[in-house]
């Protein structure tokens, strides 16, 4: 599955700073993936990563916070489509700053 120029919002992240006023917007060019996001709690946040298999992502990410905090952290994941055909994010994450904790994570593809 590719996520090339696919943008998505949070649906589920009871621990983490995303949120459904936060857009990802991702590029895909092969296996290398690269993204931007912002809103909600987030300034401006910046991702790279890579498919490590048909359905599975590894990413690490970094943001500036609106109470001007940086925050880095890593992910790995899975794509999948829904029964209405949008692409469906999963992650498990955590903080390589800060507080070091962690969670999981669900974004559903917007149009």
């Amino acid at each position: 599955m590719n996520i090339n120029n696919k943008r998505f919002i949070a649906i589920e992240n009871k621990s983490g700073l995303s949120s459904n006023e936060t857009i990802f917007h991702y590029f895909q060019k092969g296996n290398t993936i690269t993204g931007k996001y912002n809103g909600g709690e987030i300034l401006e946040g910046f991702i790279i990563g890579k498919k490590t298999d048909v359905n599975q992502v590894e990413f690490l990410f970094q943001c500036l916070t609106k109470d001007n905090e940086l925050r880095v952290g890593e992910s790995k994941g899975i794509i999948s489509k829904n029964k209405s055909g949008k692409l469906e994010l999963k992650f498990e994450w955590n903080w390589l700053n800060g507080d070091l904790s962690g969670g999981t994570s669900a974004y559903i593809e917007i149009t």
